[in-house]
C-alpha cells in the first residue's frame, strides 16, 4: 500500500519520470498511483473501520450524502466509487459542463480538513486542492496544472508558500514562453525545497 510522505520527509525521485514523486502526474503513470494512493489508502482505512468491506457502493453513497463529516480524502475515495447520473463518469470527474459532476466537485469541499502534527496551518489545504487539480486535468489551464504538480511534493512533506511567494510565482510562470515553464518550476521547486530543508535543521 502507498504510504503518503510524512512531515519533514526527505523529497524522493520517481524512478519512472525522473521528477520528484508524485508530481510528474498525471502524465507518469507512477506519480498518477501515488497521487490517487493518497486517497486510497485513507478509503482503505474508512472501509475497514466499518467493516464495509462488501459494501463500498453503500458507504460512498452515505459519505457524499454529508461529506462535511468526513475527511476530504475518504469524500473524494467515494466520489471514485460512485457514477454521475449524467455523463457517466467518475462522480465530479465528468467532462467540462456536466452540472451534476461540478455540483458534486463544490461540495467535495465542505470535507474535512486536518492539518498534520508538525505542519504549517493550511498545509492540508493545498495539498488537498493540488490533489484535486492533478486528478482532474481536464478541468484546468495547463499552466495551473504544471504549477500545482510540480508543488506537490514539497506540499505533501510540509512545505506551505506564503501568499506572496505564490503570487511571485504563478506570475513568473504566466510570464515565461510556454517552452520555458517547466524549467521556471523547476527552479521555483529546487529553491524552496532548499530553504525547506535549511529551516528543518
Amino acid at each position: 500500500m502507498v504510504v503518503r510522505p510524512g512531515i519533514g520527509d526527505a523529497l524522493r525521485r520517481c524512478a519512472e519520470c525522473g521528477g520528484y514523486a508524485y508530481g510528474g502526474a498525471p502524465e507518469c503513470e507512477a506519480c498518477r498511483d501515488l497521487v490517487d494512493g493518497i486517497v486510497e489508502e485513507e478509503w482503505g482505512a474508512f472501509v475497514r473501520r466499518w467493516g464495509g468491506e462488501g459494501e463500498e457502493r453503500e458507504l460512498a453513497g452515505m459519505v457524499a450524502g454529508e461529506p462535511d463529516r468526513y475527511d476530504w480524502r475518504v469524500v473524494d475515495g467515494a466520489y471514485d466509487r460512485l457514477v454521475c447520473a449524467e455523463c457517466g463518469r467518475r462522480l465530479g470527474r465528468g467532462p467540462v459542463g456536466c452540472v451534476e459532476c461540478e455540483r458534486a466537485h463544490g461540495f467535495r469541499y465542505a470535507a474535512v480538513e486536518t492539518d498534520r502534527p508538525g505542519a504549517p496551518p493550511g498545509n492540508e489545504h493545498a495539498v488537498r486542492v493540488n490533489v484535486s487539480v492533478v486528478r482532474r486535468p481536464h478541468m484546468t489551464s495547463a499552466t495551473e496544472l504544471l504549477v500545482r504538480r510540480k508543488l506537490l511534493p514539497l506540499l505533501l512533506v510540509g512545505f506551505l508558500p506564503s501568499t506572496e511567494e505564490a503570487q511571485r510565482l504563478s506570475a513568473a510562470v504566466k510570464r515565461a514562453a510556454p517552452e520555458e515553464r517547466e524549467r521556471v518550476i523547476d527552479r521555483a521547486v529546487e529553491d524552496a525545497a532548499v530553504r525547506f530543508r535549511a529551516g528543518k535543521q
